[in-house]
């Protein structure tokens, strides 16, 4: 097994993530909370960007973000399905994924990447690491990746194909587990750039690079949530806690878009903060 990159990562928990598996029954316990509704209602959440006259797309580009699956004990892979057909129904020009793919151990992965392989947009699907993915065997799940047509970006960017050749993704490490490196990351990209990270606080190493429309997770919307949406235990990171849900401006650079997540982190259970497919559309 690869060792793992995230340096915070400790056998504490290690412990803790294999004693919650042990209490969540093998993945039984999250199959009766998606069956009763207690994983959300998975739903479509759009944005649209109009770029300045100078970079104006020749057409719309639609982005399609998912992030946060928590593959493992604590969410039901059904759940994966529900994206996979709001993801067939959208048909997006590329696929972006924010990492997190996993709760555990890397292998979990492959029941997502089952689904992945069967999403086929004519742009691509890229991805990026989240911290759970860094404190495991992340070049398991990379291959694992790789096989269901998909290119994970650690601090590089690429450009898509004709007749979005003026757009890159510009994909970067993770900021607390991973080792961001931002010149790296935009090195090479074209006129507009697409930021996809994990966390918002990745902004916090972005060394005055410019970008027009950023993408992160990590925050689960909180997971559980008041009624108006506020988490009841806000999340780690210091631009997570103001950052935590929906569309953010920042200033000198372009928005910054924080998805809830797909997954279920931790336990089986999310309580106003639904998981979501965000849908973006560039022009």
């Amino acid at each position: 097994m690869h060792a793992p990159r995230n340096k915070r990562y400790s056998r504490r928990q290690h412990f803790i993530e294999t004693c919650l598996g042990v209490a969540l029954l093998g993945g039984r316990v999250a199959k009766l909370s998606y069956r009763a509704g207690l994983h959300g209602k998975l739903g479509v959440t759009r944005h649209a960007l109009t770029l300045a006259p100078e970079r104006r797309l020749a057409a719309p580009l639609t982005i399609a973000f998912a992030s946060d699956f928590h593959a493992g004990p604590s969410t039901h892979p059904a759940i994966f399905d529900d994206l996979c057909a709001h993801l067939a129904s959208e048909r997006p020009d590329v696929l972006l994924l924010g990492g997190d793919y996993i709760t555990g151990p890397a292998s979990h992965a492959a029941v997502l990447c089952e689904r992945l392989a069967g999403v086929t947009p004519p742009l691509g699907k890229f991805a990026v690491f989240g911290n759970h993915d860094l404190s495991t065997d992340d070049q398991l799940i990379a291959r694992l990746f790789a096989q269901a047509g998909v290119e994970m970006l650690v601090n590089r960017a690429v450009t898509l194909a004709a007749p979005f050749d003026q757009v890159s993704i510009c994909g970067m490490d993770d900021p607390w587990a991973g080792a961001p490196d931002a010149a790296a990351t935009f090195a090479g990209a074209a006129a507009v750039r697409i930021l996809l990270m994990h966390a918002p606080d990745g902004l916090l190493t972005l060394q005055k690079q410019r970008y027009d429309i950023g993408f992160a997770g990590h925050t689960h919307g909180g997971q559980i949530a008041l009624r108006d949406g506020t988490p009841l235990v806000m999340p780690r990171g210091p631009l997570s806690r103001p950052y935590y849900y929906g569309r953010y401006p920042v200033h000198g650079n372009g928005d910054l878009i924080v998805s809830r997540g797909v997954g279920c982190g931790g336990i089986p259970l999310r309580v106003n903060a639904d998981p979501e497919l965000v849908i973006c559309t560039v022009q």
